[in-house]
């Protein structure tokens, strides 16, 4: 990953790759470390969020440490080509970002808590990016479920870029959008860093602490 140069801009709907109408490789059911399902159903009253903020290694570890995160998975998102591998995300030939899936209960954490995770841990202004992660898959993006998430990501995005440029940073490049088709990623790569902790990890940050007091919901 550290490596890869794929493309930076976003592939034509219509030269994307074809894929496939079904998985070719093993998902596994169950999160590597906690042993909760990764797969729904899930448990009544739960929500869930995609988020995508560079290489998933790292980004999945972050969230699956967080108070009130049942479970997590990696996988691809935003993209066009149906049932992808990882070779083909790094491709830049199926529009896909890498991202992870999180399962949170609303009654221990809240989507604001999260959100300021999501822009804590990596640098949202870097577009097609993170670090030394270059290519379309390393984009920023809050996929989200709902009206509801939807209007507080979008909120978030306008606080934290009013922040970012205050202090002389780019514009913020994280799309929003609703929580489409999610492909889980290949077995090897759930949960990475639990199975291979001295892996790699990219948390191409600010430092910025994000101002959870300056959302509407928390004013």
């Amino acid at each position: 990953m550290l490596f890869s140069r794929p493309k930076s801009s976003m592939v034509e709907p219509e030269r994307a790759l074809r894929g496939r109408d079904h998985y070719e490789f093993d998902v596994p059911d169950t999160h590597y470390v906690t042993g909760r399902p990764i797969k729904a159903p899930f448990p009544e009253g739960y929500r869930q969020v995609v988020f995508g903020l560079g290489c998933f290694w790292g980004a999945e570890e972050v969230f699956w440490q967080q108070p009130g995160v049942w479970t997590t998975a990696v996988g691809y998102t935003g993209g066009y080509t149906p049932h992808p591998d990882y070779a083909e995300v790094c491709s830049g030939q199926t529009g896909h970002t890498e991202a992870v899936l999180v399962v949170y209960d609303p009654d221990q954490t809240s989507f604001e808590q999260l959100l300021a995770t999501f822009f804590e841990v990596h640098d949202p202004t870097q577009g097609m990016r993170q670090g030394n992660d270059v290519g379309t898959q390393y984009r920023s993006g809050i996929y989200v479920d709902g009206e509801e998430q939807r209007v507080l990501a979008e909120q978030a995005v306008s606080v934290f870029g009013a922040k970012l440029a205050d202090l002389g940073y780019g514009a913020i490049t994280t799309e929003v959008g609703p929580l489409g088709e999610f492909y889980y990623a290949e077995d090897h790569h759930q949960q990475y860093l639990a199975k291979n902790p001295f892996g790699y990890r990219c948390h191409s940050t600010t430092g910025v602490t994000f101002p959870l007091a300056e959302l509407p919901e928390h004013r």
